[in-house]
């Protein structure tokens, strides 16, 4: 490790995203802001004094980024209730439904079952006007040292809960078109945000995490997937949505388990997708989440192409509390260092820690500890 992180540290810090010490996006809700979001369902303040005090959390947020030392800033997804399900229904032909497929969650107390709400693909796939532009605008004009990060779902979140039963044969007979239209969507997208000053956009793609679990892969046989190879169709179709990304512009992608009220979905190592994912993908960065036996081993990392692509380590987790250590963050990039180059390497949290608005089971003054320690440690091993 010695000679490993001496060769690292001569780099200094990374320029560009992913950067050594990052986070995946979403930060927990203010008491203040949470009250706001139920005071506005209730038909108590208008949309207006609900946007004024998420500008007030977010200004604050955004500082507190720069203060700890990190280099990217996001808007913390405050003006969001789902890390995905805010995006996907302002695309254009989806539209929203009562929930019919009830997703099980699980923690160290048990089991959470839930039945989120659904959506129909009962029209024309397409972006009339950038989704979250206006809350990227405000994010890059609050920022004053830091790289603005958007998140947003990837494609294939658009299709994976209901898969082709969610499409409109009459619209969709076919899923050549379907997808022709998504990834041109999203490429719509991705051109949009660019326009506005965009340089650092995340995908996040759970799917990609999920497949690895063989309960997973037989839920995609059951909805008429093709479990061997979904993964690699959804590689080839993000690529497309991907493929005429402005050169300036940073891809990441992030990939967990689950993450809603600090309970997750799935289980598994990357070992089924990790040759095509990171090989094939086109992004600059994975997120990869690594905080607990549920992730598995580190041995997936020897597919990683030596070159520019980066791999974000998710070793600390958001789903408790609890601060780790710095001896064993270090030991644990030191294992993951036999597989892949260090300075192919970063560190950040595994997940989100308010993937949903109702966040996870920790506090504001846990969270920014967590943080800290992610800068203090991506210091001291890289520089």
């Amino acid at each position: 490790m010695q000679q490993q992180t001496a060769t690292a540290s001569a780099m200094g810090r990374r320029m560009s995203p992913p950067f050594r010490a990052d986070h995946v996006g979403s930060l927990l809700r203010p008491p203040r802001l949470l009250q706001a979001r139920e005071d506005h369902a209730a038909g108590k303040l208008d949309a207006a004094g609900l946007r004024a005090v998420e500008d007030e959390a977010i200004r604050a947020v955004v500082a507190k980024q720069e203060s700890i030392g990190l280099q990217s800033a996001t808007d913390g997804e405050f003006r969001r209730a789902s890390w995905h399900m805010d995006f996907i229904y302002q695309l254009d032909g989806i539209s929203k439904e009562a929930g019919h497929i009830a997703v099980k969650f699980f923690n160290e107390e048990g089991e959470i079952e839930f039945t989120p709400a659904a959506l129909h693909i009962d029209g024309k796939l397409g972006v009339s006007r950038a989704i979250f532009g206006d809350d990227f605008a405000f994010l890059r004009d609050t920022v004053t040292t830091n790289s603005p990060k958007l998140t947003i779902p990837s494609p294939s979140m658009v299709h994976y809960r209901g898969g082709k039963a969610s499409i409109d044969e009459s619209v969709y007979p076919d899923l050549d078109s379907f997808w022709a239209d998504l990834t041109a969507a999203y490429a719509d997208e991705v051109r949009r945000l660019s326009e506005l000053g965009c340089t650092y956009l995340q995908l996040d793609d759970t799917s990609l995490a999920y497949m690895n679990d063989p309960h997973q892969r037989e839920y995609i046989g059951s909805i008429g997937g093709d479990p061997e190879r979904q993964h690699v169709e959804y590689i080839r179709h993000i690529n497309e949505a991907l493929a005429d990304r402005p050169a300036a512009m940073r891809i990441t992608t992030h990939m967990c388990r689950g993450n809603f009220r600090s309970s997750w979905a799935a289980e598994g190592g990357y070992d089924y997708v990790a040759e095509a994912l990171l090989n094939d993908l086109e992004v600059d960065g994975f997120f990869m989440e690594w905080d607990d036996e549920r992730s598995g081993g580190f041995e997936p990392l020897r597919f990683l192409p030596k070159g520019e692509k980066h791999v974000v380590l998710g070793l600390v987790t958001t789903k408790h509390g609890e601060l780790e250590s710095k001896d064993e963050l270090k030991r644990r990039i030191e294992e993951a260092a036999k597989y892949a180059p260090i300075e192919q390497l970063c560190l950040s949290p595994q997940c989100g820690f308010s993937s949903t608005v109702e966040g996870n089971v920790l506090t504001e003054d846990e969270q920014w500890a967590k943080l800290r320690l992610i800068v203090e440690v991506a210091e001291e091993v890289w520089g």
